[in-house]
């Protein structure tokens, strides 16, 4: 079960727990409380009645004195009020009055004169002092057909002389009770939907940055990692622990090629130089001496500029990595940086006979970028040393320089378009079209970590000879 509908599950789960819970309780609270208001406004009601009726009582008039009349005057008003929306068009207390024996002498309904209520516990509790209520159905098996009564003592001269008890049918308040009831389950539906919504809102939040983490870990995993996400909490942290984890495994990695690599470059050489170390130990002729003496020297000479070339390239991978800015980035002419670099390799050149053309507009010739003039010449160089490895002899190698670019382009056979997206990687190399042994395959990965900290890019392509262009921010 995938991790979302784990927590959309958990969360309905302990949501509809809750919302059962609560509702329970509010509906199994509603009724009692109800009935509980009612009694106490009973209790009020019935000391007042009891008071008004207290000299007719004592004076033996209740059935015909004012009391009576005005109970029954009472029970015959009009009425017609809306209470919270609700109408209430009937009277419905019961009053009715005993003597200190508990036989009724007044009953605003006419049904209980004479009756002897002194078993009912309204009237015995409260002829022996104590609180007399009580509730009872008028159909047994039906709840809804309860009737509460309510009792309170006739005093005179602190003697209990009778009981008035005040009752009202508790169906008169089921209405209002019955509403209370739709109204909460009304509201804790659209709770509980609500709660719903926020939780598939936060589960597909959750999911939605844990799959971000996932494609950014996928993407570490094929060796080309996407941007770090910008999540938000312990998710955030996690993605920041997973970053780190990725810098320091790239970092493992970086240095197990890196010794890989330059370990095979070095194996070469140093076999050349051992062999001909041992070839000088032994009694040679001066010329076999001297060619063994010289290819010692052009090996060490090998393995310099495969050093120099690496500490350069190691350099410029940790500024691109941190990315540092460049502390010498002033103004620069493209066009200067290219001329520095055909001077350095104009002998080179002239001994394999290779014309260069240099072609420049008035736009190229003004063409200035921000960056570090040393960086671009070496770039540059670079690029023609590379054109030199492959360009024939009195062949013409096209230098042009234009609006923020600069481009080389050799007459060679190029290269195979499977080799071209890996040009420009450590250690890659070409066989040459003389079949002189490879360079070091540095050239071009110096070149484009230098276009990177210029915040540009290097673009090669077969165009009649391998076509290399470096492409300089058009806003520098």
């Amino acid at each position: 079960m995938k991790l979302g509908i784990r927590l959309l599950f958990v969360f309905f789960l302990l949501n509809g727990l809750a919302a059962f819970f609560v509702l329970r309780i509010l509906t199994a609270e509603i009724k009692p409380s109800a009935r509980e208001v009612m009694e106490d406004m009973l209790v009020d009601t019935a000391n007042i009645l009891a008071e008004l009726a207290s000299d007719d009582l004592a004076r033996g008039t209740l059935d015909q004195g004012r009391f009576a009349e005005h109970v029954s005057n009472y029970a015959r008003r009009p009425v017609d009020a809306g209470i919270w929306g609700l109408r209430k068009q009937s009277l419905d207390y019961r009053i009715y009055v005993t003597d200190s024996k508990g036989v009724v002498l007044f009953d605003s309904e006419n049904v209980a004169q004479g009756q002897d209520y002194s078993g009912w516990r309204d009237v015995a509790l409260t002829l022996r002092g104590e609180y007399g209520a009580r509730a009872t159905r008028e159909v047994q098996t039906d709840d809804r057909t309860s009737v509460m009564y309510v009792a309170a003592p006739i005093r005179r001269a602190d003697r209990i002389i009778g009981v008035l008890t005040v009752a009202k049918p508790i169906r008169t308040v089921q209405h209002f009770i019955d509403r209370a009831e739709r109204k909460i389950l009304v509201n804790s539906f659209w709770l509980l939907a609500l709660s719903a919504a926020v939780g598939v809102a936060v589960t597909l939040w959750v999911v939605w940055n844990i799959r971000r983490l996932r494609r950014y870990a996928h993407s570490v995993q094929i060796g080309s990692p996407a941007p770090l996400p910008q999540v938000p909490g312990e998710l955030g942290e996690l993605a920041q622990a997973m970053q780190s984890m990725r810098q320091r495994l790239d970092g493992r990695e970086y240095m197990e090629d890196y010794v890989r690599a330059l370990t095979h470059e070095l194996k070469s050489p140093v076999a050349a130089i051992r062999a001909s170390g041992e070839l000088l130990q032994d009694d040679l002729p001066a010329a076999q001496r001297s060619q063994f003496a010289g290819q010692v020297v052009a090996q060490s000479e090998r393995m310099q500029r495969l050093i120099d070339r690496m500490l350069e390239l190691s350099k410029l991978e940790h500024m691109v990595s941190a990315g540092q800015p460049l502390h010498r980035a002033r103004p620069v002419l493209l066009l200067e940086c290219v001329e520095a670099a055909l001077k350095e390799l104009a002998g080179r050149f002239a001994a394999r006979r290779i014309e260069v053309s240099l072609n420049t507009d008035q736009e190229g010739g003004l063409a200035e970028v921000l960056g570090d003039a040393q960086a671009i010449t070496l770039a540059v160089s670079n690029l023609l040393e590379n054109a030199l490895d492959f360009a024939p002899a009195d062949s013409c190698v096209t230098v042009t320089v234009s609006s923020h670019r600069i481009s080389v382009q050799d007459e060679g056979p190029g290269v195979p378009d499977y080799a071209l997206s890996h040009l420009g990687e450590r250690f890659y190399t070409t066989p040459r079209p003389n079949g002189e042994r490879s360079g070091s395959g540095l050239g071009l990965a110096i070149v484009r970590q230098i276009m990177a900290l210029h915040g540009g890019t290097l673009h090669l392509r077969n165009a009649g000879g391998l076509l290399a262009e470096l492409r300089f921010p058009a806003h520098a």
